[in-house]
């Protein structure tokens, strides 16, 4: 099959792998109808986090069912599937607590930008449609196996509510996502932080309500002048960096809370200051698993159209390509199909 792979910061190709097959009595292959670059991919590709040896990547997907293993009774060939990146039994505690991210079971997919996937923990994981979906429904389909599902749990962590004051740090494809998120959940207003006109465009249309472009401390005093001096109810950050999360966290009220969802780089985080801001905070890996069932009814009656985040489209073999256009922010989100 072919298959995506980095050799070294700036250099993904795609090459011909070894097909997967099942490996264990819970595994699922699946063939990918779509996959996709993410923004987390980018802290590899720009050597951020080290590449010792060539790896494979990808981890969000939407696929057809080739292969299930003998314990995998609830689905069957043949079924259209949409997971998370997190594969989860969906039984453990963590589990039914509802945080299959933190599955006992639970193993982070890394190879999904390929024609086809094995899926551990696939009864857990993979959520079968009734019928292969319409095709317009496919790039908010795959938004749900990440970017939408973890923009949604930053909504939760933050406890975002009907008549809430709201903040999105982060105008990447979570980002947009959270803002879609927060009005989904009734949120009377949403201000996003965003600098790029076109993703603020994207913003306005999702719910946006206001935008400030200023960041760091500068962004902070607009956010105060926009609630009163007081601070926003709930406040999701969405990049990972230092300067966003003190962003966030000095953006919301006495009281509010905080979703912290971006993967973290150089992040330190006061404790005197979490305490002395009475902020709760709440984040990781979000629990997609525990969203798609309520996501994918959402999409599939067009309550919310998260695929807009793809706005460049490219056959697998041009993934180079959709490296390169989001790591210059020429594109918010590469859609590849196999």
């Amino acid at each position: 099959m072919r298959g995506t792979v980095i050799h070294a910061p700036g250099d993904v190709r795609v090459e011909q792998l070894p097909d997967p097959r099942i490996e264990a009595p819970t595994d699922a292959i699946i063939r990918t109808v779509a996959t996709c670059v993410c923004g987390t991919d980018l802290w590899v590709y720009r050597g951020i986090e080290a590449v010792h040896e060539p790896q494979p990547m990808g981890h969000e997907y939407i696929g057809v069912i080739e292969e299930v293993g003998t314990e995998v009774r609830a689905l069957r060939p043949g079924q259209f599937v949409v997971g998370s990146f997190a594969t989860s039994d969906n039984t453990c505690p963590n589990c039914r607590h509802g945080y299959q991210s933190r599955c006992v079971h639970r193993a982070f997919l890394s190879t999904c930008q390929a024609e086809y996937i094995r899926i551990p923990n696939a009864a857990g994981t993979l959520v079968a449609l009734d019928e292969t979906p319409d095709r317009r429904h496919l790039p908010s389909l795959l938004a749900l196996s990440d970017v939408m599902g973890t923009g949604w749990y930053a909504a939760i962590a933050a406890e975002v509510h009907p008549g809430a004051t709201t903040v999105v740090v982060g105008d990447g494809a979570v980002g947009l996502c959270a803002v879609l998120a927060a009005r989904e959940l009734g949120a009377e207003r949403i201000i996003a932080m965003s600098r790029h006109p076109a993703r603020q465009k994207l913003a306005l249309a999702f719910g946006a309500t206001d935008i400030v472009t200023e960041r760091g401390a500068e962004g902070v005093a607009v956010v105060l002048e926009l609630t009163g001096g007081i601070g926003a109810d709930s406040v999701m950050e969405c990049v990972g960096t230092g300067e966003s999360v003190t962003q966030a966290l000095r953006s919301t009220r006495a009281g509010g809370n905080l979703g912290v969802v971006g993967i973290p780089h150089d992040v330190e985080l006061d404790s005197a200051e979490i305490l002395a801001s009475a902020v709760g905070v709440r984040g990781g890996a979000a629990p997609v698993r525990r969203f798609l069932p309520d996501l994918i009814d959402r999409v599939r009656t067009d309550r919310i159209d998260p695929g807009r985040v793809f706005d460049l489209t490219l056959p697998l073999d041009r993934i180079a390509e959709g490296y390169r256009a989001m790591n210059e922010r020429r594109a918010v989100k590469a859609l590849l199909l196999p």
